[in-house]
């Protein structure tokens, strides 16, 4: 028996079969070059949660120094699925920060994550609990929101810089560190500001 391709769902018009029609390909995904980055919000998986809104991604960009600089090369910022032990991450053209538990509070298990921003969290007023498992952070929506804007984001985009200012542009060769001091020198410069334009 001879096969024949079949088309599940074939366009008729007068009752004749049209092949679909394309006048673009498909891009591999939604990481493809912009001329300003877009936001994209995807499911956040099963019992976790996104706190952060698209409007609040906005939001907070406009209130970042030399924002138009360090938008080039930058396609999506992506508010994507939670990932184990991750708050955010980045690749060519992109940044992300995970979703978070649904009940909003982090079981951290390593003490050196916890010491190393614990300015932090004392300073946006998170109650930190310890525990057998390691500590409890005991966010609520605002206190996750600022966290995530002011500390996970612009660390994500510290990689970003760091990228962007190397001579190829493929790698963020000075590494965690110095996304970090990006991100607390950019907190820094805009805290008060934040909660102004963000206050809930």
């Amino acid at each position: 028996m001879a096969a024949f391709p079949i088309k599940s769902s074939p366009r008729v018009k007068s009752g004749r079969q049209y092949g679909a029609v394309r006048s673009a390909a498909t891009p591999r995904d939604h990481n493809s070059a912009r001329r300003v980055p877009e936001i994209f919000r995807k499911h956040p998986g099963r019992g976790y949660r996104h706190v952060l809104l698209a409007r609040h991604v906005r939001a907070f960009l406009e209130i970042l120094p030399q924002w138009e600089e360090l938008s080039i090369g930058l396609n999506t910022i992506l508010l994507a699925p939670a990932r184990p032990l991750c708050d955010g991450f980045h690749r060519p053209g992109l940044v992300a920060i995970c979703a978070q538990s649904r009940n909003l509070s982090q079981v951290v298990e390593n003490d050196d994550y916890v010491r190393r921003h614990r300015d932090i969290f004392e300073r946006l007023g998170v109650p930190i609990e310890r525990v057998a498992e390691g500590h409890v952070l005991h966010f609520t929506e605002a206190t996750l929101r600022a966290y995530q804007l002011l500390h996970i984001l612009l660390h994500e985009l510290g990689h970003h810089h760091d990228r962007m200012t190397t001579r190829c542009r493929r790698k963020a060769s000075r590494g965690e560190s110095f996304a970090e001091l990006y991100a607390r020198s950019h907190a820094d410069h805009i805290w008060s500001k934040y909660f102004e334009v963000l206050p809930d």
